[in-house]
């Protein structure tokens, strides 16, 4: 659930590193428009290395990683990544 996931990416606390959509900032990387599969996300989720903090299934469920998967897979890539739109 894509809406879910835009409501947990943001009271979860994601948007803090990586940006409002996934664009990434300066403590955290890029994860949309084209994220990693559910099953990396939540393998890095709950093991992850550098300074982002492990969130076990208490804090997010692996259904809310879903629902997250699925908002930052609805992201859409920026204009300029369109061929067709930079013509």
């Amino acid at each position: 659930d894509a809406d879910n996931g835009k409501k947990l990416y943001t009271t979860v606390g994601c948007y803090e590193c990586h940006g409002r959509v996934g664009q990434g900032g300066s403590a955290g990387p890029r994860l949309a428009p084209r994220p990693v599969p559910l099953q990396a996300l939540v393998a890095y989720v709950r093991h992850p290395s550098g300074a982002m903090p492990p969130y076990t299934s208490k804090l997010v469920t692996d259904a809310q990683l879903a629902d997250i998967h699925a908002f930052l897979a609805s992201i859409p890539p920026p204009a300029k990544d369109i061929p067709l739109l930079n013509q």
